[in-house]
């Protein structure tokens, strides 16, 4: 068995799962990004919240996931760039998600940020996942 080297993917996919199976919590391993993206979620209102943790002597990042009248707030989450294929954007580039229902996800060099914010602030970097 081999370790996946995506590792925001595989955060993205527990975020995914969790909301689809109506859990309260999930628990992935603590990253700056991984922290960095739940930061956002909760910003944009995906989630009810997120904090680091220790488990087993390591870092581990739970996040506390959020439901509107008995329906996940995460309807979708998609990966965009991938350890194999890194997709970089200008900030008058950045797609909006669903017409600006959604949120891009873009790790720039003034930290993660969502596509409003990087157009606001005129940045560009790379565009990490959209969520809606």
């Amino acid at each position: 068995m081999s370790a996946s080297s995506d590792t925001l993917g595989d955060f993205l996919t527990t975020l995914r799962n969790g909301s689809k199976a109506e859990r309260a919590t999930v628990t992935g391993q603590w990253s700056r990004i991984r922290e960095g993206v739940a930061r956002i979620l909760k910003d944009s209102g995906y989630i009810k919240g997120y904090r680091r943790a220790e488990k087993d002597g390591l870092p581990v990042l739970e996040v506390e996931l959020k439901y509107v009248a008995g329906a996940p707030a995460i309807t979708g989450i998609e990966r965009i760039s991938t350890p194999g294929r890194r997709v970089y954007a200008g900030n008058s580039d950045i797609p909006k998600v669903i017409g600006g229902m959604g949120v891009t996800i873009v790790t720039t060099s003034k930290g993660i940020l969502t596509d409003v914010d990087c157009r606001r602030q005129k940045v560009s970097g790379e565009l990490l996942a959209k969520v809606w």
